[in-house]
């Protein structure tokens, strides 16, 4: 992973006011180079806003005369890159003060230009703010778009837990009011914007599995070669939390006739960062093949002495009728930088197509 200073380092923000200051005649943006001098010990977040900042305090307050320099400074090549990150909230700052509609619908333009050099999916974030159904409106608009990187800003700006993007609370609590956008861009022809599209639905679905999963059944009513991978993708999220109706979606009924026998665990203890192993039979006693989703569930000690349960994805089987189907995992218990273990009663279970089915016991010791 890049550092903040291989980003958005000193020389990429000299390049930056090299561009502005031709594109808008100064002989030198002062605030703009010297924001650099601030970096030491920022995130690449904060790096940004400091040049953003500066940027709107140095630049044409007028809105349309700030978007004639940005406009300028995209005729050069190398108006490109991590600096477009602070030139684009700059865009949204400016935009949005005035409480100018043209300024707002020219902003929302703007960042439609700007997007294909990074993209601007973070600056959408103070339009959705701003005005939620007006940013909708255009957004819409762009899914029509002959670039996918605007189209793809339609569906990747206006998801609902942007990684990185901050929360829209007003976008989160109608979760709804962006299927209009998804419904556009399904079956786009760029994996680029598909991609995005089942990220955006994954995102809706921790917020509302019923709209997410009544979403993808419509979509396969009317599929094309990708709806099905798309679908996939969108719902895995409910998949692992085994989510029934998700599930059955994606044809993974309940195992009425699937049964798991000689499920055995290797040890009592596991010793801190140690391993544990697990093995077990899983037997279709139908007349016909099954195909099921096999997944195991690890219930973690948390520093209180309750305990959590954390999904994880095993394997999916095609089962033959009364051919047993053994199954192994060795599971790490290795620190990570995402997950903390505490000692105490754990246990593991294993789910098939959703429903738990055998548990196993043991003890950590961290």
């Amino acid at each position: 992973m890049p550092t903040a200073d291989e980003l958005l380092g000193k020389s990429v923000v000299a390049d930056l006011a090299g561009c502005l200051e031709r594109a808008s005649g100064h002989t030198r943006l002062a605030l703009v180079r010297g924001s650099a001098s601030e970096f030491d010990g920022m995130s690449l977040g904060e790096r940004t806003r400091v040049v953003r900042d500066a940027m709107t305090a140095e630049l044409p307050q007028d809105f349309p005369v700030f978007a004639e320099v940005i406009r300028r400074a995209l005729s050069e090549v190398t108006f490109t890159g991590w600096m477009i990150w602070p030139v684009t909230e700059a865009v949204a700052v400016t935009a949005t003060r005035s409480g100018s509609e043209s300024d707002f619908d020219e902003g929302m333009a703007l960042l439609a230009e700007l997007t294909s050099r990074l993209t601007a999916e973070f600056a959408i974030r103070t339009f959705l703010e701003t005005n939620l159904d007006r940013s909708l409106a255009i957004a819409l608009t762009w899914t029509g778009h002959e670039d996918e990187h605007v189209r793809r800003l339609a569906t990747e700006g206006t998801r609902t837990r942007l990684p990185w993007g901050r929360r829209v609370k007003e976008l989160t609590a109608r979760p709804e009011s962006t299927i209009v956008i998804l419904d556009q861009l399904y079956r786009d022809d760029s994996e680029y914007v598909r991609r995005s599209v089942a990220n955006h639905l994954n995102d809706l679905s921790r917020a509302d599995s019923a709209l997410a999963v009544s979403t993808a059944k419509r979509w396969l009513q009317t599929p094309d070669s990708n709806t099905l991978k798309i679908v996939k993708h969108a719902l895995r999220t409910l998949i692992k939390a085994g989510d029934p109706d998700a599930l059955s979606l994606l044809g993974f009924a309940p195992p009425t006739d699937v049964v798991v026998e000689g499920f055995v665990i290797d040890r009592e203890v596991v010793d801190a960062g140690g391993e544990l192993t697990f093995d077990f039979a899983v037997t279709n006693n139908s007349s016909e093949s099954v195909t099921v989703v096999i997944d195991y569930i690890v219930h973690h000690v948390k520093a209180n002495g309750t305990t959590t349960p954390k999904v994880f994805k095993l394997t999916t089987r095609t089962l033959e009728p009364g051919v047993p189907a053994r199954i192994a995992k060795r599971h790490s218990f290795k620190p990570i930088s995402t997950r903390k273990y505490y000692a105490g009663d754990h246990a593991v279970e294993v789910q098939i197509n959703g429903v738990r089915q055998v548990r196993g016991e043991f003890r950590l010791d961290a």
